[in-house]
């Protein structure tokens, strides 16, 4: 057989990585996929610039549209990252029929629907295995691994710069903002890191984890996301006395009243096993009715581990070629016209159970007043603790766990604890998830 052509539009991080695993691994890769494949073409913003990889034979240019435009070219690797012009990029490959492999969470998670219309239309395939996780291939996992079963939940720890802060913080004791900048002075998280703390490049694969999980449309505007800039050492401090771990999570979770879709800190009982996932690694938890639960684990990003996952999608996207499209693996699991809405909950309607930390004045009947205006929104306390004054202070800290209970009951009962006289400040809250 003729050997597949390649290109490449980016050869930054992912591009480089992506270029020397092809290389490298060409005799595996021809072995697996059953045809030898050869980049030829790739774009780039400076041809001049030093890279990580060897571009000797390949066609170099600062125009990508080149590259997709090239008849020659059977597979378009978009791997530029943002959404324009990568969108325009992706859907011009789609309309000259070249099937695309793309790492852009964002891309797949805000227009993705548009583009596996076009590309079912077309008759072409668009894989996005490095679009989650690195190169844990969780997308694989979810969509033909566990495709046998109804996936009931899962919970992610899907973003590596806001794990390596949170495991930081409790390792060490660190402070948000001391281990923020040392992430970014690693190269973890961006200059401006808003995308990574608050929940945003969570939400994004959230959107895609769900949409592959459950057979329902991508729709990132549904998804619920908290970040993790109100997180200090001395709540990592008081859930580790607890006995829990915070994580920074994506769970999506089918309930009879609705999907759950949301991004958001979390206590996690140490003894899980995600709870023990540090640094800037990945893990995803998935349940499904027959299988039960199921970890997958690994690096979240990095130029190898991303490529890892891009070169899969070039063997399963070769190995394809020849198939009728309707044969195919679907772009989300399911086949286009059993993927269909369902009701995503709003935040009031989750249900969980929740961390508490509220500073109160150190006098009799304080405790009493807090604990009435629980139970008139029937929440029930698990655990208090309530910490030694310190000394010249008037007031103490004292940490709840409550039982499961309406988020809209909740925010309720806080905003009354708050315009108590006797507590001082924002009571902060931090769900808790049991993952059982």
């Amino acid at each position: 057989m003729k050997p597949v052509k390649i290109g490449i539009l980016g050869l930054g991080t992912v591009g480089g990585g992506t270029v020397n695993v092809l290389q490298r691994n060409a005799d595996v890769v021809r072995g697996r996929a059953g045809r030898d494949v050869i980049i030829t073409r790739a774009s780039a913003q400076n041809l001049t610039r030093s890279r990580i990889c060897d571009t000797q034979g390949i066609q170099l240019t600062t125009d990508p549209f080149e590259v997709v435009n090239d008849p020659d070219i059977d597979i378009i690797l978009e791997l530029m990252g943002g959404l324009s012009p990568a969108k325009e990029l992706v859907l011009q490959a789609i309309a000259n029929g070249k099937h695309v492999i793309t790492a852009n969470k964002a891309l797949i998670a805000l227009h993705g629907n548009e583009i596996f219309k076009k590309a079912s239309e077309r008759g072409v395939m668009v894989a996005f295995e490095a679009a989650v996780a690195g190169g844990v291939p969780i997308i694989k996992a979810i969509r033909e691994g566990l495709s046998g079963n109804q996936i009931e939940w899962l919970a992610g720890i899907i973003n590596g710069t806001g794990n390596f802060i949170l495991t930081e913080m409790r390792d060490k004791g660190r402070d948000f903002n001391d281990v923020l900048a040392e992430a970014q002075a690693l190269g973890y998280a961006e200059a401006d890191p808003t995308f990574d703390v608050e929940g945003i490049d969570a939400g994004h694969k959230l959107t895609i984890l769900a949409s592959i999980a459950f057979g329902i449309p991508l729709q990132f505007d549904k998804v619920y996301t908290e970040g993790i800039t109100q997180i200090t050492r001395d709540d990592v401090a008081y859930a580790e006395e607890l006995g829990y771990r915070i994580k920074h999570l994506g769970i999506a979770r089918k309930t009879p009243q609705g999907i759950e879709l949301r991004v958001h800190p979390a206590l996690i009982p140490e003894r899980r096993l995600i709870a023990n996932v540090d640094g800037v690694k990945n893990a995803v938890l998935v349940y499904g009715d027959a299988v039960g639960p199921t970890l997958y684990y690994g690096a979240g990003a990095g130029a190898e581990p991303t490529a890892s996952a891009v070169v899969a999608d070039v063997v399963d996207v070769v190995r394809a070629l020849t198939s009728d499209p309707e044969n195919r693996v679907p772009h989300l699991a399911f086949q286009p016209d059993a993927i269909v809405e369902q009701l995503v909950l709003t935040s009031e309607q989750f249900t969980t159970a929740y961390y508490l930390r509220l500073t109160a004045e150190d006098k009799p009947g304080v405790l009493a007043e807090v604990t009435k205006i629980l139970a008139l929104h029937q929440i029930s306390i698990e655990a208090i603790i309530q910490k030694e004054p310190q000394p010249n202070k008037t007031t103490l800290p004292v940490i709840m766990l409550t039982q499961k209970t309406l988020e809209k009951e909740m925010n309720a009962a806080i905003a009354e604890i708050e315009a108590l006289s006797s507590i001082t400040g924002k009571v902060n809250r931090i769900r808790l998830e049991t993952l059982g």
